[in-house]
């Protein structure tokens, strides 16, 4: 598994480490714009690659984007490094 994408924090950690409210990492992650790991048991593990998404998340709400708005430069945002790849892979 590639560093970052390995889930490691509880759902506690997580909110902690990126000081929000464990309820609202519940909901993004209903509206698709996390999707952290899940143990056999069903229990959510947040990684490295989470975390950087959700204080990505905080940042976007700060500048007063709806969670739709979110989801839309969120995967701009992904379509860009994509892009960036092959035009990299291309020289």
């Amino acid at each position: 598994m590639v560093e970052g994408t390995r889930g490691v924090y509880a759902i506690s950690v997580a909110a902690e480490k990126v000081s929000m409210a464990i309820q609202n990492l519940r909901v993004y992650e209903r509206h698709g714009l996390v999707r952290p790991s899940r143990t056999e048991g069903g229990t959510r593990i947040y990684s490295e690659d989470d975390i950087e998404t959700l204080h990505r998340i905080r940042e976007l709400l700060g500048e007063g984007l709806n969670l739709a708005g979110i989801r839309k430069v969120m995967a701009l945002e992904a379509e860009v490094r994509s892009l960036r790849r092959r035009l990299a892979r291309g020289r």
